[in-house]
């Protein structure tokens, strides 16, 4: 039965009876995949904080020894996960989201500087990241809400639901916005994968392009005329390093985002002939990584360029891995997102029902994605800008979530019923969810 957001207060509760017990073993091939970039990680991350050792007393192996603690927490967090059946992440999408959008906001009024733009808070002394945050919560709201909204009379959603897909997306780009465009794009890269992988209409999906569009254009404009007009000091916050302008104020976002475009498109030369400098810094020493690490890598621990490359440990961690590990391992290193993607997706094809088949999806698409968009900005093929490795590079809100995904694809993949399945399992699990998630999966993978 199809239920629209407005339509499912009128409609009478079913009271879900118990769940039923798991249907399958955890998915072997997730688990292998996250076990492999934990492995990664440690091996990496340990070579690549040779630079923040330098930088402070934490001593020798702090860094390791911190981030092994935040894997360990992860580990835990994907476990429980994996263990609930998926339709507890029904409530958790609605708690989370409201969460995150409410650290999102005192971020932007309250939050600590990072790289030119308040993006955390410390919490029992660890830093707290929302954006992290909020992109998973968008990817989970805008699967309840499709799941919501499907179309009773085909396959995809109905032109209600996608509307309402569309405000979430345009109310948690907002919020994403003024931390960096790279962030509000890679949302909505994820989000219209998802619409598309559930059948909105391609006139929909156009006009909702033309929509945003649009108000990209009129935010642009805002900050045209309220930032690159004014002249903030560069000296006002004293946590913050700003890049030399040559006028003696702090560079606005969309300066900043109009010089790194300009920079990437407008190089003539090849990358090994460029000179490099305080702006270029970042991206001249990852090309010298990655180029020293030639077919096979120079091994691990044997990084040169780690203790001259600043974000080696975060933002850059891939030209790392594909210096100790070469072209090979950074080709390894992709096909495991790939594979994860593509494991999902043959999760999500033979779901009997919807929503599992949304979920399983959206978490893939989240960290495939985050992890292409990683690797091309660290390879030359974007623009400069910040992205995290998932699960690779340190931080501990990004391994948090990305540790949250994994565990809601093993959820799935161990209680979500398949096509082909006994019609005694399937009927049960659909006793077991409340109405509005009973849709059965008419999505064409």
């Amino acid at each position: 039965m199809d239920v629209s957001p407005s339509a499912a207060s009128s409609t009478p509760e079913v009271v879900p009876q118990s769940k039923p017990k798991a249907l399958a073993r955890s998915d072997k091939h997730i688990w292998g995949i996250f076990i492999a970039l934990c492995i990664i990680s440690v091996i990496e991350l340990y070579s690549a904080s040779s630079r923040e050792v330098a930088a402070s007393s934490i001593g020798v192996i702090g860094p390791i020894v911190r981030h092994l603690f935040m894997l360990g927490m992860g580990v835990g967090i994907t476990w429980i996960l994996s263990r609930r059946h998926y339709s507890d992440f029904a409530i958790f999408t609605v708690v989370f989201s409201v969460l995150s959008a409410v650290a999102m906001v005192y971020v932007m009024f309250y939050g600590n500087y990072v790289n030119g733009a308040r993006r955390s808070f410390s919490l029992l002394g660890i830093g707290i990241y929302p954006a992290e945050m909020v992109k998973i919560s968008a990817v989970l709201l805008v699967a309840l809400v499709m799941t919501l909204n499907q179309d009773p009379h085909g396959v995809g959603i109905t032109r209600k639901g996608m509307i309402w897909s569309g405000v979430v997306i345009m109310f948690f780009s907002a919020l994403l916005i003024e931390q960096g465009l790279t962030n509000t794009l890679l949302l909505i890269a994820i989000t219209y994968s998802m619409m598309l992988i559930g059948g909105v209409k391609w006139l929909h999906l156009i006009g909702l392009t033309a929509f945003y569009a649009m108000c990209g254009v009129l935010f642009v404009g805002y900050l045209y005329f309220t930032e690159v007009n004014s002249d903030i000091p560069a000296d006002a916050s004293a946590t913050v390093e700003y890049a030399e302008d040559g006028v003696g104020r702090k560079p606005s976002r969309i300066e900043t985002w109009i010089a790194r475009m300009s920079r990437h498109s407008s190089d003539s030369i090849p990358k090994w002939e460029i000179e490099p400098t305080g702006k270029n810094r970042q991206e001249i020493l990852s090309y010298m990584a990655q180029a020293n690490g030639g077919i096979h890598g120079v091994g691990p621990g044997n990084s040169r360029e780690s203790a001259r490359l600043p974000l080696a440990f975060s933002d850059y961690i891939y030209a790392i891995v594909v210096e100790e590990l070469g072209l090979l391992g950074g080709v390894a290193v992709l096909i495991l997102y790939l594979w994860l993607l593509a494991r999902a997706a043959g999760i999500a094809s033979r779901c009997s029902i919807t929503y599992p088949a949304l979920i399983v999806m959206g978490m893939a698409v989240m960290i495939a994605f985050q992890a292409l968009f990683h690797m091309g900005i660290v390879t030359g093929v974007f623009p400069v800008s910040g992205q995290p490795l998932p699960l690779i590079s340190k931080g501990g809100t990004s391994i948090v979530v990305t540790c949250i995904a994994f565990g809601i694809m093993l959820s799935v993949s161990r209680t979500a019923s398949r096509h082909g399945n006994k019609k005694q399992e399937i009927t049960e699990e659909k006793e077991s969810l409340p109405e509005q998630l009973r849709d059965e999966n008419r999505m064409q993978l």
